[in-house]
Order: C-alpha cells, then structure tokens, then sequence
C-alpha cells in the first residue's frame, strides 16, 4: 500500500489536509507579478522617451537639410527652394510645415511624427536656417 501513500491516499495525506488554509498562500506570485508588471511599465516609459528623443533628432537633422537644399535653390525664388526643401524633408521622413526666404537665407520649419505608445501619435518640430557665408 506504499504507492497509495506517494499518490496523496495514505496517512501521510491526511495529516497535510488538516490545518486551516493559510491566508498568506500565493503571495510569494502575486508579489511577483506586481514587481513584474512595474518593469513592463518602466520599459514602455523608457521606451517612449527613446521614441520622443529619435524623432527630435529625425526633426533637426530633415530641417538641417531641408534649409541646406533651399538655400542652395535660393537664387531661384522661393517656390523653388522651397520645392527643394520639401523634397529632401520628405526623403528624411519628415513634413515641411513652413518655408521662406529672408534674403539668401532659407527658413524651414519640420515636423516628424512618432508613435511613442500604440494608439497615441504625436509630432516633434524643428526650425533650421541656412544661407550664405557672411563675414
């Protein structure tokens, strides 16, 4: 009758049933769970930041380019230079939200969306001037 004993059916059985439950049983998981849970939430925070960081350097970088190129179609007017500011801010991932000459100068104004959560959209924006040496 040993092997009734290891199934759970002998004396020995009857002795670990008799107690009262412990109100303390499986605190140990939901602790864990919850500590887990807080880093599932500290990445996506993390994350996010990350995501906001990259699109404001994507902003700053396709506006650089974007004044660079419409600078150097500046002789031209400025729907031309502005064209060429589009094209290259578009290329880049970006959006050309304004554009004007101020003389040689060419200043263009980038807007880079970004998903930093699933379901929430936002845009990070960024102004770069360029133009002629003057000195």
């Amino acid at each position: 009758m040993g092997w009734l004993t290891c199934l759970g059916h002998g004396p020995a059985a009857e002795r670990l049933d008799d107690g009262p439950p412990d109100a303390q049983r499986g605190g140990a998981t939901v602790l864990l769970l919850a500590i887990g849970l807080v880093f599932v939430l500290f990445g996506m925070f993390g994350a996010a930041i990350a995501a906001a960081g990259m699109a404001g350097q994507r902003a700053m970088v396709a506006a650089d380019l974007g004044a660079l190129a419409g600078a150097a179609q500046a002789l031209d007017g400025d729907a031309v230079a502005c064209a060429s500011a589009a094209d290259i801010v578009g290329r880049n991932a970006g959006r050309l939200v304004g554009c004007h000459l101020e003389g040689l100068d060419v200043l263009v104004t980038v807007e880079v969306a970004f998903t930093p959560l699933p379901g929430l959209t936002r845009g990070v924006t960024s102004t770069a001037r360029a133009g002629p040496v003057r000195g």
